[in-house]
């Protein structure tokens, strides 16, 4: 990624069909019409950090090495003393990926990681929100390469994002889809 002229395998997709793709479909007058991904949003969410605050440091490590560049820890806003959960401790960490980490990192997801989940039947296909993005859930941190089972003391979940500049979730759905998502029937 140190090079200038370094395009990621999904962009250059994106460029050669994807996007012809989406005209046909849609009937598009301008090719600059066509959706594309904006960001991709990864959180982790660690709720046994109101024990222990290393455990936030750990998880972020982790996301860390999964996206390629450092996340922010999140902080808790106000006090919950029935979760014994202090103002501005840590409970988790996010990252937003944009340009060519966001095309390597959905590289790796839809390659590598997904078809490493155990029982994975597809991903659903309502999980959009209204205006072009889609949300979805990972059990496991440790379906990514990046992570080496035997060092990992806990295994945490995480949210991934996809924000699209689709107006339509039927536009969106059609995007993904071109970038073989694996969406289930």
């Amino acid at each position: 990624m140190a090079e200038a002229n370094y395009t990621p395998r999904l962009r250059a997709h994106y460029d050669e069909v994807v996007r012809q793709k989406m005209i046909e479909q849609f009937g598009y007058a301008n090719p600059m019409q066509v959706p594309v991904i904006e960001k991709i949003i990864i959180n982790m969410g660690v709720g046994e950090a109101t024990a222990d605050t290393k455990k936030a440091t750990t998880a972020a490590a982790d996301l860390a090495r999964i996206a390629g560049q450092k996340p922010v820890l999140t902080r808790a806003r106000k006090a919950i003393s029935n979760f014994k959960l202090r103002e501005n401790q840590p409970v988790g960490a996010k990252v937003t990926l944009r340009k060519a980490r966001m095309f390597e990192f959905l590289d790796r997801l839809i390659t590598v990681a997904l078809p490493r989940v155990r029982d994975f039947r597809g991903l659903n296909p309502k999980s959009f929100d209204g205006r072009g993005n889609f949300a979805m859930g990972i059990k496991e941190h440790i379906v990514f390469p990046e992570i080496n089972y035997d060092q990992v003391e806990q295994v945490w979940g995480m949210d991934v994002i996809v924000c699209t500049t689709a107006k339509t979730d039927d536009e969106a759905r059609a995007l993904l889809k071109a970038f073989n998502f694996p969406f289930r029937q």
